[in-house]
């Protein structure tokens, strides 16, 4: 199994709160119990390591609407081994890390307020705008040497204004704080310039795949 997918799964499970992973030869099977998001099956393998035959014995033993597969490796080629059952999220995601260090304090701009809680584990950042409004937040979960940054996101209306950073740089220090040396995150391509901008890489492509009709929105 790759050690970066382990460690994103052993802090995704934190993040979100959802049941302890079930190792499979294959990689984990994750319980959420929601509707839309009952189950997600992980690959443990990247790249070429994650081969055709796996995909389609784990995405053909699935019959329930609302079970998700989460595959390291590029949508064009993972598609092509499903069936119609199965709705592919046309934006590729991206495995991504970087090492982590102190980074001093970095500046809230003018009339935005910057608030952090920790709390089971997980350390949250909200942004509020000086309307009182929501302009961004993020959460981290750090599990030993590892954490990782999840539900990153900035509304629409005070993008640009350096908020994504604010968010990222303060989850960052927050982890580093704890112990945690390394960073890991699942990106889309809307966050992958922001992440790249602070120095991490991507390290693999990810496909995210609902079995049954699309999903409302991403999760």
């Amino acid at each position: 199994m790759d050690g970066t997918v382990r460690a994103w799964v052993n802090g995704w499970i934190v993040s979100r709160g959802a049941a302890p992973p079930l190792a499979e030869p294959w990689g984990w099977t994750i319980d959420m119990g929601m509707y839309g998001h009952v189950t997600r099956h992980v690959f443990g393998a990247t790249d070429e390591g994650l081969d055709e035959t796996t995909v389609r014995k784990v995405a053909g033993a699935v019959t329930a609407q609302g079970v998700w597969l989460k595959a390291f490796r590029d949508p064009s080629v993972v598609a092509g081994w499903l069936d119609d059952s199965w709705w592919i999220d046309p934006e590729p995601g991206f495995l991504m890390t970087l090492p982590l260090a102190a980074d001093g304090a970095p500046v809230t701009p003018d009339g935005y307020r910057l608030r952090g809680w920790s709390r089971g584990g997980v350390t949250r950042v909200m942004v509020a705008a000086p309307d009182g409004s929501l302009a961004a937040r993020g959460q981290i979960a750090p599990t030993g040497g590892t954490a990782v940054v999840d539900q990153v996101e900035t509304a629409p209306e005070h993008r640009r204004k350096g908020l994504g950073s604010l968010v990222m740089r303060t989850l960052q220090n927050a982890a580093v704080r704890q112990g945690a040396r390394t960073g890991v995150l699942a990106g889309t391509p809307a966050g992958r310039g922001l992440y790249e901008a602070l120095g991490w890489e991507v390290v693999a492509p990810l496909t995210s795949a609902q079995h049954g009709p699309p999903a409302s929105a991403r999760e």
